[in-house]
């Protein structure tokens, strides 16, 4: 019997969880159906889309995501504690840039008037999505049931789109952490759609290697799906990586960027009975195929770090 998610997610445990989602009836989220000859390839932009939207309107941190023909995968940080010192302005505004809210949220965004119980029952209503925002279980919610509607109108279908509810599994170790981030970064590879991890699409490692999202198209495709009313925080980096460990407080992966792309060419490496594909054992190393000198290394191994400060440093003009 499944489990209640209340008793599968503990941030006091870990706030580090693997996240899968599979589609149902083996239907294609993406990629080529050769069955039938129709290509589902452009969903993958919606998932990758989606993620790094809601990961800057919720309290959530990605640290890896593969978008794979039926399924995708995430490897997520949750950070409830961030969602305390937001106004409840800012609140009701990050929600209702995914949701039109209740008609008294509406009133109240519109500058109406409300009397001392209306403004009540609307702080009451921040408190919720409050709540709601630092919770992995809405995250998925609000990826999830968009991407079903777009997919079913396109399908020309009605009815359940995912299989069942979505699937986690805490990494409470740095070993279980980076295990995951490496397995997710490879599916790719292990399926036989991509050689490398660098040519691997919709996969974070490429997204860290070579970014290409694009803020403005994703905003304006997930508004034209009607999935996103508004979007009007500052897009949240991939989770950095942090490869010294401080007395201060550390919000990244306690692990170097450059040995975790070394680590991950040399898994990829290793054949497997049970998949497909692995990195050609006779292909350059991946620091040696990214043709980058110490110095450019230097500089883009630091850049997720700076990104996020420059993230944060946003947050608290904003706030101001």
């Amino acid at each position: 019997m499944p489990r209640a998610r209340a008793e599968l997610v503990c941030v006091s445990d870990t706030p580090f969880y693997h996240v899968i989602s599979r589609c149902v009836r083996r239907t294609f989220l993406c990629g080529r159906d050769h069955a039938t000859g129709r290509c589902y390839e452009h969903r993958r932009g919606w998932i990758e889309e989606r993620i790094r939207l809601l990961a800057s309107v919720f309290a959530m941190d990605i640290a890896a995501y593969a978008v794979m023909s039926n399924h995708y995968h995430l490897v997520v940080k949750l950070c409830p504690d961030d969602v305390e010192p937001w106004s409840n302005d800012e609140v009701l505004a990050r929600w209702c840039s995914l949701h039109k809210g209740p008609p008294l949220v509406q009133r109240y965004h519109r500058g109406d008037k409300l009397c001392a119980a209306e403004l009540g029952r609307v702080a009451q209503y921040a408190e919720t999505f409050r709540a709601r925002l630092g919770d992995l279980s809405w995250f998925m919610k609000c990826l999830n049931e968009p991407i079903a509607r777009q997919a079913n109108r396109e399908d020309q279908c009605t009815g359940h789109f995912w299989e069942s509810r979505f699937k986690s599994q805490p990494l409470d170790t740095e070993e279980a952490l980076l295990s995951c981030m490496a397995y997710v970064d490879l599916n790719p590879i292990r399926a036989a759609m991509a050689d490398t991890p660098e040519t691997s699409d919709h996969t974070s490692i490429k997204e860290r290697i070579k970014p290409t999202f694009s803020l403005a198209e994703a905003i304006q495709q997930q508004t034209e799906q009607q999935a996103l009313n508004d979007f009007a925080v500052p897009l949240k980096p991939l989770l950095g990586f942090e490869g010294v460990i401080r007395n201060s407080f550390q919000r990244g992966i306690l692990f170097s960027f450059e040995d975790y792309l070394e680590l991950v060419d040399c898994t990829g490496r290793i054949s497997r009975d049970d998949k497909r594909g692995a990195i050609d054992e006779k292909a350059l190393p991946i620091l040696e195929r990214l043709n980058l000198d110490p110095g450019q290394w230097c500089e883009r191994a630091t850049r997720f770090e700076e990104t996020y400060q420059d993230y944060r440093k946003s947050r608290r003009r904003r706030a101001a």
